[in-house]
């Protein structure tokens, strides 16, 4: 371990005392609270099988760090906080860390930056390369990250929501597949995103020189085969916006038992239809001096883009200034959804997806900077595991207090970044955390969910 020059930090006085900072502390760690990630893990046997998605070409006699602790580290330091692969030449002897990678010797520290970076990098199976010999299988993750879903749930459920979305991770190198993309105004990849909930189904990174909807449809026969094949009688609803209305995908929808609730974007046409519904809610403001709202149904057909017609809910709004027309395509029935109940309470709701893909910015899956999009896919994959990790954390340990919504950084701040030191003794690890530390009880609370 790079050792710090000593050097006396002088702050003035205190009850007539000099304070005075070192660092000569020893074994002290900031991350005590990872101690309740692994029982998390241990709980869901995330890191385990996502190990078993690697391919470990090198010759195991030469090896001192596996695929399965060199993930830990990585996941953990992600969920931890810490973003890049220069971080972990200091954190390979952070004593929790090494803990959670399965490692409490303090003579063996954990993978230094450029095996990390190896890992990364390596290339498709079946390429050869003598210093990175480690793949991933991309089709065994997405796998994974489905089976952690359907086993978080003690039956099947009645029915389902599955959201789509896509999203820019800004670039500023000249990664592969750099394009720029005229309505985020930069380069970027469009990754897209596939949850229902809290839970991540599956991340697929893009080039952003394509539609929003591209992809989309195989992922979802993917993921939907999975589903059905553990829950063949749930009801299954896909929810997005405008960007993943397209006729390929709702014919597939309409012919696999599979509804859905697209965005639709405006057009004149639509507008001409909902005139009168436009003029009722212009009244309606002139009369209240709040914004209104009117509901309408249509029965649609496009020119060409479609091979048959749909029901659009349209929302016809007057809002401060300007007229807000809004609508939405849906294979659900007027019978089961009205108007106004499918637009504001099923449709508007996948806002709540946003709050999913902001956690995956705060567990750093905008960290795309290698060269090639191989490896920016492992990194999100990396820090998908993260989520998945906490998302866990979330639903295991915390149910009950008014943790169990909070985002990911969050709970990273108040319940893991903890001050210990760290002591090894012949039979025990004794991590002495902080006894000023103010959130104990909920500590205490999750650590006895987690046991149960």
């Amino acid at each position: 371990m790079t050792e710090c020059t000593q050097f006396n930090f002088e702050f003035g006085g205190a009850w007539s005392r000099w304070v005075t900072a070192r660092f000569d502390g020893g074994r002290i760690t900031s991350n005590a609270g990872g101690l309740l990630l692994q029982q998390v893990d241990k709980r869901i046997g995330l890191l385990r099988r996502l190990s078993d998605c690697f391919l470990d070409g090198r010759d195991q006699r030469r090896v001192r760090h596996s695929v399965c602790e060199m993930l830990s580290q990585r996941v953990y330091g992600l969920a931890l906080g810490y973003e890049d692969l220069n971080d972990h030449e200091q954190l390979r002897e952070d004593p929790v860390l090494m803990l959670l990678a399965g490692s409490a010797e303090p003579d063996n520290p954990l993978a230094g930056k450029s095996t990390l970076n190896r890992l990364e990098l390596a290339g498709a199976p079946g390429v050869e390369d003598r210093y990175k010999k480690v793949h991933y299988d991309a089709a065994a993750i997405d796998e994974l990250l489905v089976k952690i879903f359907l086993e978080a749930h003690p039956a099947a459920p009645e029915e389902i929501v599955i959201d789509l979305d896509a999203t820019d991770l800004t670039l500023h190198g000249h990664q592969e597949q750099r394009f720029f993309h005229g309505f985020y105004n930069h380069y970027c990849y469009l990754p897209l995103y596939i949850v229902c909930g809290d839970h991540l189904l599956g991340v697929r990174l893009r080039p952003a020189n394509i539609d929003a909807s591209a992809g989309a449809l195989e992922e979802i026969e993917r993921i939907v085969r999975q589903i059905r094949q553990a829950w063949p009688e749930t009801r299954i609803i896909l929810r997005a916006d405008s960007g993943f209305c397209r006729d390929a995908l709702m014919a597939w929808c309409e012919a696999n038992r599979i509804d859905y609730v697209f965005g639709f974007a405006r057009n004149e046409r639509l507008r001409r239809m909902i005139e009168a519904q436009m003029q009722e809610a212009a009244a309606l403001y002139q009369r209240t001096g709040r914004a209104a709202r009117v509901f309408a149904e249509l029965d649609y057909q496009t020119n060409d883009s479609w091979s048959r017609s749909r029901r659009v809910v349209a929302k016809a709004e007057q809002i401060e200034g300007k007229e807000n027309p809004r609508y939405v395509v849906t294979s659900l029935s007027a019978a089961d959804w009205l108007a106004q109940k499918l637009y504001e309470e099923l449709y508007c709701a996948r806002g709540d997806m946003e709050n999913r893909i902001k956690e995956q910015y705060s567990l750093f899956a905008g960290r795309v900077s290698a060269a090639t999009l191989r490896a920016n896919q492992l990194r999100l994959y990396l820090s998908a595991a993260a989520y998945v990790l906490m998302a866990a954390f979330r639903r295991l340990a915390l149910s009950g207090t008014n943790w169990a919504r909070a985002q990911c950084d969050t709970l990273r701040l108040q319940l893991l970044r903890i001050g210990a030191q760290v002591r090894v003794t012949a039979r025990k690890v004794w991590v002495s955390i902080a006894s000023s530390y103010p959130h104990w009880r909920t500590f205490e609370h999750a650590y006895a969910q987690l046991r149960s």
